[in-house]
């Protein structure tokens, strides 16, 4: 028995199956149905658009499972792996299916922002492959400490070859012997000079980052200088309260056991306990939190753009607006962050409304369809977003009872039209 993709294949289904298959609709297994709607994609004109639009929104599980399969069809893996197809999500998998061509990683590499290049950086794949490696250093949104991590993995080979070469000629007949123990001291030396050179070159690209973040920083202070001065200066509130944000050990939030200075000795009792076991993530998130606590708004605002992703997903949070549009203008927020930062109901509407108008943001169908399913964006940020919507989110949208009525009759609608549009081809 033919599989459906083979009769797809040879265009042996008639036009209203196409339809269904460009919309993912088909009664087949779920690789099989990403295989034939990347088929459709690339050599269907009719049905190429939708089947696009398809494969942008398909089941994250599903679609993970292609890309760790390395049986899955070369087309599709190139497919996926293509700058202009590129699910973050399925990045890690992409890259360690050893199916997927190291010409397409190579491709790929220049066109990653920098959580993704991390990501690949990280990989023993890539670490291994001075191909990657080098596809990596021409992206243009490395970090100076990532760009120096490549070069050092790709320079001391270099420099080893060039230093070996020079040693060998410079003994003679004569000296031959005595030549010998100089040139083995020679090396260690130049190795030792080498080593100084890459030191003193990582520290001065990491200088040159944190002027960079510096400079951010002070850029958005003094945009909103104004507005900062009139705000009292409040300590850290976050949106839906500190019980969602207990001290890791205690009993007591956050906000008691941080302004709470009149017994240490029974504070740091309550701490020893966790300094014994492993660290968790909520450990981790406890310390956080007492580092914010401890700022004043300007404080807050630098964290926000210089800290880390735990200290992020904390001042997303904060009461006050200021400092938590500050964490999208970090440099070092990446996509996925934002992900879960536009479905979030714990945050101000002010950050909802903010995501879309970057455009870096607005460009990522996840970040979108998140924000439209988010009770708490406000109405018209939502209702302008779901022209972006594809069939089947606006199938679910308006079904959806959590949202408001207006979002879930407009989707309805939209669904409708889309389908008596798509039956009209």
């Amino acid at each position: 028995m033919s599989r459906m993709i083979d009769l797809i294949r040879a265009s042996a289904v008639p036009s209203n199956l196409m339809q269904s298959a460009a919309k993912g609709s088909l009664s087949v297994p779920p690789a099989e149905m990403i295989e034939i709607l990347v088929h459709l994609a690339l050599h269907n004109k009719v049905f190429a658009e939708q089947a696009q639009l398809t494969l942008a929104g398909w089941d994250e599980a599903s679609s993970r499972a292609v890309a760790c399969d390395p049986s899955a069809s070369r087309e599709v893996l190139d497919y996926l792996s293509s700058p202009k197809n590129l699910r973050p999500m399925l990045l890690h998998a992409l890259i360690e299916n050893p199916s997927v061509s190291e010409a397409a990683l190579v491709e790929l590499a220049p066109h990653l922002d920098r959580d993704q290049a991390d990501m690949m950086l990280k990989s023993k794949r890539t670490q291994g492959s001075p191909a990657l490696m080098s596809a990596l250093l021409v992206n243009p949104k490395l970090t100076g400490i990532q760009a120096e991590t490549i070069k050092n993995s790709l320079e001391p080979p270099a420099a080893a070859a060039e230093t070996t070469p020079a040693a060998e000629p410079a003994p003679t007949e004569d000296s031959a012997p005595a030549a010998k123990p100089e040139s083995e001291t020679a090396v260690p030396e130049t190795v030792e000079t080498g080593k100084d050179e890459v030191f003193a070159a990582a520290v001065g690209e990491l200088q040159e980052t944190d002027e960079v973040l510096e400079e951010g920083v002070l850029a958005y202070l003094t945009q909103h200088a104004a507005e900062i001065d009139t705000l009292p200066d409040q300590s850290f509130q976050p949106i839906g309260g500190f019980y969602e944000e207990l001290v890791p050990g205690a009993e007591e939030p956050l906000t008691e056991t941080t302004t709470s200075g009149a017994h240490p000795t029974a504070a740091a009792a309550k701490k020893a306990p966790s300094k014994k076991a492993r660290l968790s993530h909520q450990e981790e998130r406890g310390s956080a939190l007492q580092k914010i606590a401890k700022l004043d708004i300007k404080g807050r605002i630098q964290l926000a753009m210089k800290g880390t992703k735990e200290e992020r997903s904390l001042l997303i949070r904060d009461g006050t607006k200021i400092v938590a549009l500050a964490v999208l203008e970090s440099p070092k927020v990446g996509d996925g962050e934002v992900e879960r930062f536009a479905s979030q109901k714990n945050v101000l509407e002010a950050v909802l409304r903010g995501i879309p108008m970057k455009r870096r943001f607005a460009k990522n169908y996840a970040i979108l369809r998140n924000l439209v399913f988010n009770p708490r964006t406000p109405l018209d940020v939502s209702l302008a977003l779901m022209k972006n919507m594809l069939v089947g989110d606006l199938r679910n949208l308006s079904n959806n009872k959590e949202i408001s009525d207006t979002v879930r009759k407009l989707a309805t609608k939209m669904f409708k039209q889309k389908m008596e549009s798509s039956g009209k081809r």
